[in-house]
């Protein structure tokens, strides 16, 4: 609760798994009251700047990739105090990816269900080929809703936390409500790359 008012909920999305040869595409932060986008070739170098305003980074498996990526692409050192909620939901049960995670406390993505990490790269090729805005707002739907899915997350993380203590009645913390996405995900577009041949050709990699 003490840092609630100075935390950034984080991800990225990228052309692929290394970051010592592969791009930051786009950006997500959510800090509670805002959500604020970044993509590459527009307005990516604005988060170096925003992201000093917050003393504490939230991500889910961001230790592993989200931050070494965003340090190395940007030479910069994020020197924030930092909670990767994988491993804080992993000690309390719960297995696997975001979405997997998020499916096991009951929430559905929506439109977005079909949508990974994979097939966001594919989004951003679309983008990047064809300048089709649609794919763009596609991927940035997705990125977005990694984002602002960590709050709660984090609040479900915490209040389980805290039935470990003689504390539990007296510090919970109520759920937020999720902010409404402003990015739509475009089912077309998701079909055209599901039925495209670069879909079956890569496969799933990521």
């Amino acid at each position: 609760p003490e840092f609630r008012t100075s935390t950034a909920y984080l991800d990225i999305e990228t052309t692929g798994l290394d970051r010592h040869y592969q791009s930051i595409t786009t950006i997500a932060l959510y800090d509670g009251q805002e959500i604020k986008t970044y993509v590459n070739g527009q307005n990516l170098d604005n988060f170096i700047e925003d992201i000093q305003q917050y003393n504490v980074i939230v991500t889910y498996n961001g230790k592993s990739f989200d931050i070494p990526f965003i340090e190395t692409f940007f030479n910069i050192r994020l020197n924030h105090a930092q909670i990767d909620l994988r491993y804080v939901l992993y000690s309390l049960g719960f297995r696997g990816g975001l979405k997997g995670v998020e499916r096991q406390l009951g929430n559905d993505r929506g439109d977005l269900r079909d949508v990974d990490g994979f097939f966001a790269v594919l989004l951003w090729d679309e983008y990047q080929k064809s300048g089709d805005q649609k794919a763009l707002d596609t991927l940035l739907a997705y990125n977005v809703q990694d984002t602002v899915t960590l709050e709660n997350l984090m609040v479900t993380a915490y209040n389980l936390k805290l039935r470990e203590t003689p504390f539990y009645d007296n510090l919970l913390i109520e759920n937020s409500i999720t902010p409404a996405n402003p990015f739509r995900a475009d089912l077309a577009t998701i079909d055209k790359i599901k039925n495209s041949s670069q879909f079956w050709a890569t496969g799933q990699w990521y």
